[in-house]
């Protein structure tokens, strides 16, 4: 019997972006944490500071789960590494939901959703981009988005399901929903014949090179992190601070996250059809202004505005970056390549955020940790200019 030739890339790509879609948006509730904050701190009777311990790690064991993925790629088929890694970030989540003190909490949200969390994400992105053959920009733009897409749909639900049947029940929905989301997956990366390993006789560009545009990239993506994240995590503490009241806070903690996810997209099409340098010096210069409109013009409406125009900046670089992979190494390393840059992102969530709260704590305000994003997002627009226009990575054979 003369075996079925396989599926073109072009009708295998949906099946593989639909796997994509069903597991990083519950993925992305991690950026909901913060909803769970105070039913947590009742439940297990820990304190804030602890849970941003746990919150900390769980990001720190994204990145770490991001950067193991690739060791993975050998192993088994891809379908059984995304099933493997939804079933650790389900089970994470379950041992989270009977958690009964802050080690089992740490270990369950912390260590098992992260690191299962982070192959996940990485596995599926080295897939699709091996499908790719145009338009490379807008399809990572959209898998980028699916995080904070996944918070601005899940933090509500969360906030509904905690009230109507409490934390503990909520924490093992949102497990079974992992367990369901990954099963999926798998089952649709099976279907879409995805593999994570380049076709033997490609030409790749090895991730030692371009060691230089690396380090640009990274420092890039780094500077527009920490400003975004400290948006995300302390907007509605900012707009209060400014003068809002809470329900201007809350609406701009949740128009903040739309606008990063729209504008994640929005960054890859636009790295298409420009070049990455010129659309991240424009995020950059974006934020700025935010920057400098609200040290001139302090205010609650104002502090607003700023606070969407650095998320907005800060995802458009987040688009581009993952554009810029494809552009500047190629499919093969995709995962990779990726995995690398996302400690930028770590690294962040460490860094201004906290500096932040303290600069908070110290002078009552925040117009030092604006007065720091600022000057982050200068350096951001100079370094972004240094980056090549152009793809330096050599055409590669494609599965």
């Amino acid at each position: 019997m003369t075996r079925a030739a396989p599926k073109p890339p072009a009708r295998r790509l949906p099946l593989a972006l639909l796997a994509t879609l069903v597991l990083n948006l519950p993925l992305g509730t991690v950026y909901a944490f913060s909803v769970l904050l105070r039913p947590l701190e009742a439940t297990l009777a820990v304190s804030r500071a602890e849970l941003s311990f746990v919150f900390g790690l769980a990001l720190v064991c994204f990145t770490l789960g991001m950067n193991l993925a690739p060791l993975l790629y050998r192993l088994a088929p891809a379908w059984a590494l995304v099933g493997g890694a939804a079933a650790l970030a389900a089970g994470g989540m379950g041992l989270a939901a009977a958690a009964t003190g802050l080690g089992q909490l740490a270990i369950g949200y912390g260590l098992g959703f992260g690191l299962g969390g982070g192959a996940a994400y990485v596995l599926l992105l080295q897939g699709v981009n091996l499908l790719l053959r145009e338009r490379q920009g807008l399809v990572n733009g959209f898998i980028v988005s699916l995080y904070p897409a996944g918070a601005m749909l899940g933090a509500p639900l969360l906030g509904w399901s905690i009230g109507q049947w409490g934390l503990r029940p909520t924490l093992a929905g949102l497990a079974t929903t992992l367990a369901m989301a990954g099963l999926a997956a798998a089952l649709l990366a099976r279907a879409a014949a995805m593999t994570v390993v380049a076709p033997a006789g490609g030409t790749t560009v090895p991730p030692q090179r371009h060691a230089g545009i690396f380090a640009r990239l990274w420092a890039v993506f780094f500077l527009a992190a920490a400003a975004g994240l400290t948006v995300i995590g302390q907007a509605a503490g900012i707009v209060a601070a400014y003068g809002g009241g809470s329900g201007l806070a809350l609406f701009a903690a949740t128009a903040i996250t739309g606008c990063i996810a729209v504008a994640r997209l929005g960054g890859g099409w636009l790295a298409d059809r420009t070049t990455v340098p010129a659309v991240m010096a424009g995020a950059h210069a974006l934020a700025l202004l935010g920057d400098l409109l609200l040290l001139g013009f302090p205010g609650p409406l104002m502090a607003v505005a700023t606070l969407i125009m650095i998320g907005t900046g800060y995802g458009i670089v987040s688009g581009s970056t993952a554009a810029a992979i494809g552009t500047y190494w190629g499919a093969a390393h995709y995962g990779r390549i990726a995995a690398r840059l996302y400690i930028a992102w770590c690294v962040a969530a460490v860094t201004l955020p906290i500096v932040a709260g303290r600069i908070f704590d110290l002078s009552g305000g925040y117009a030092g940790a604006i007065m720091l994003a600022m000057a982050g997002n200068a350096l951001g627009i100079l370094v972004a200019a240094t980056l090549p226009r152009r793809s330096v990575a050599p055409v590669q054979a494609r599965s």
